[in-house]
């Protein structure tokens, strides 16, 4: 069963949870940040590790009580290497798939966001917004080995995808002329063109993509696993509330109401999934493989 390690790990947390309440006596947990994944992790100007998912991993860090050692940020293709030799023990903000799901334990989801197509902006002497239909044989960048991507390639394989380290650099390639578009979460799309100034970019549709998005653990440590989301079905409120409010701007916290006829789109569409009850979770996903084709619209990188 997919995960029957780490489910056999949460038995034990309910079992004796009082336990796990102390901190363990175990070597600091070796996370591996994503280089520019912002606003969920990427490294800032002065070279801290920032965002999101490290604000709530501090806070999982806090109340769980266990040690962290931050790892160089690398981005995502080589920590996924990385942890898939063993050389790491954690990492965040990844949405679970098969390919992933063959080396990875995952914990409930924190948060989670729509990936978007985006496009130049609509406007004097410029086209209408694009569609992922309209864009058969034209350059299309994507996150390498993002979840996204092999979706996208099945959905869409009349598109001439490109591969690309990160979303800035999508995003880039899209405003030098260099990509006819890109596919990118929306939250690290606003982050992005605010941090690199990128302009004249504009979200054209959403592309049938939730970006629900969890830490990860190397397959051989389910109790680490099951510790993250023991404490994430606990974690106050108003604690998880800020740390979203702090890192997403509030018009992408809530789904508008669609008036007829309004595009596709719909701005403003980040949900926060955090985990009422861990172990009611598990029992839903039991003996289910992780997703990795786009879900039914349900709501993320």
């Amino acid at each position: 069963m997919q995960r029957a390690g780490a489910a056999l790990a949460l038995a034990m947390l309910a079992a004796a949870p009082a336990a796990w309440a102390a901190p363990p006596a175990a070597a600091p947990v070796r996370f591996a940040p994503e280089r520019d994944y912002g606003p969920f992790v990427y490294e800032a100007e002065d070279g801290r590790i920032a965002g999101l998912s490290v604000d709530i991993l501090q806070l999982v860090q806090r109340h769980a009580g266990f040690e962290v050692t931050m790892l160089p940020p690398r981005p995502l293709a080589e920590q996924l290497a990385a942890a898939r030799a063993g050389e790491v023990d954690l990492l965040s903000s990844l949405r679970p798939t098969a390919e992933r799901g063959e080396y990875l334990l995952f914990s409930a989801p924190y948060v989670s966001v729509p990936a978007v197509l985006v496009a130049p902006a609509a406007g004097p002497g410029r086209e209408a917004p694009l569609s992922l239909k309209a864009l058969a044989g034209q350059a299309v960048a994507v996150g390498a080995g993002y979840a996204v991507e092999a979706p996208m390639r099945a959905a869409h394989p009349q598109v001439a995808w490109q591969a690309v380290s990160d979303d800035v650099v999508a995003l880039r390639g899209v405003a030098e002329g260099r990509f006819r578009a890109a596919v990118v979460d929306l939250a690290s799309f606003h982050f992005a063109v605010r941090r690199h100034r990128i302009a004249g970019l504009a979200p054209a549709e959403q592309v049938g993509f939730e970006y629900r998005l969890s830490f990860a653990a190397p397959r051989r440590q389910p109790e680490l696993i099951a510790r993250i989301d023991h404490t994430l079905a606990r974690l106050p409120v108003a604690e998880r509330q800020a740390i979203v409010q702090r890192w997403i701007p509030q018009p992408l916290q809530q789904r508008p109401a669609r008036a007829p006829g309004a595009t596709a789109i719909g701005l403003g569409l980040v949900t926060v999934a955090l985990v009422a009850a861990a172990w009611g979770l598990w029992r839903r996903r039991a003996g289910k493989r992780p997703a990795d084709a786009p879900p039914a619209r349900e709501l993320p990188p």
